[in-house]
């Protein structure tokens, strides 16, 4: 346990390039995949589900109109489902602390997860890859999770702009986010799975991409198919080769 303490899943928290372990990656992937889960759930239950229920012993009154599809239009009572998203912000806000806990070094600490997915793959050889493309995927899935508490919490954030700007700059009757936006769970849940399925790393391969083209200075080596075991064996027969060349000169 004071190992665990000590490195976590880092390689060496006083490198250059700090490196982290891939099987507890996938592995923390995998625990967090239950958040998109829970999440599809709530819309499944609530935006995608009917908001009208029918008292079906109430009176029922016909109305001798027709819909376009011919349908006879009937005055019934009925009542609209109001729903608390009081747990869903806060499942929200704990996954936004996930994402921006494991990217830093000091915060990974405080993340349950990072202990959890270090101390389950204790026993696998680990595999190590860097922490700045991770870092890149975990901030675009912060930027997710924010546009999803803000589509629940519309009106919350509406007036906490308006009470700073001193405008009506955001409606505070209805919700100004765009419709699209629950789509985002679905698109989280995809990108979570791929990680702990298959080690399929979005964030990584933008952040390839983005540091191939210069706009950020390192590549993701892990997106480059580097074997760095493999590559310790290069450099270390290298230096034994020199080493022979040299035994041989004397």
């Amino acid at each position: 346990m004071r190992y665990h303490f000590k490195y976590l899943w880092f390689r060496d928290r006083t490198e250059d390039v700090v490196f982290i372990n891939h099987h507890a990656v996938r592995l923390r992937a995998g625990l967090m995949l239950l958040l998109p889960v829970y999440m599809i759930t709530v819309l499944l239950t609530t935006v995608n589900a009917s908001t009208w229920t029918v008292f079906t012993n109430g009176p029922m009154e016909e109305t001798f109109e027709l819909t376009e599809d011919l349908r006879v239009i009937f005055t019934v009572q009925a009542y609209k489902t109001a729903f608390d998203y009081t747990v869903p912000t806060w499942v929200l806000f704990y996954g936004l602390f996930e994402m921006l806990s494991g990217m830093f070094i000091k915060t990974a600490y405080l993340s349950p997860t990072v202990h959890l997915a270090t101390y389950l793959t204790r026993n696998i050889p680990p595999k190590w890859e860097p922490l700045k493309p991770k870092r890149f995927a975990w901030l675009i899935g912060a930027l997710l999770i924010s546009s999803c508490l803000l589509f629940f919490n519309p009106d919350s954030f509406a007036r906490f702009v308006n009470g700073v700007s001193g405008m009506e700059l955001l409606p505070t009757t209805s919700n100004w986010m765009p419709f699209f936006i629950p789509l985002l769970v679905w698109v989280c849940f995809g990108l979570m799975w791929l990680e702990a399925t298959f080690g399929w790393c979005l964030g990584c391969k933008l952040h390839w991409l983005l540091a191939k083209l210069g706009i950020f200075k390192r590549h993701c080596y892990d997106c480059m198919n580097v074997d760095f075991a493999e590559k310790a064996w290069i450099e270390e027969r290298k230096r034994l080769e020199a080493e022979l060349e040299q035994a041989q000169q004397k």
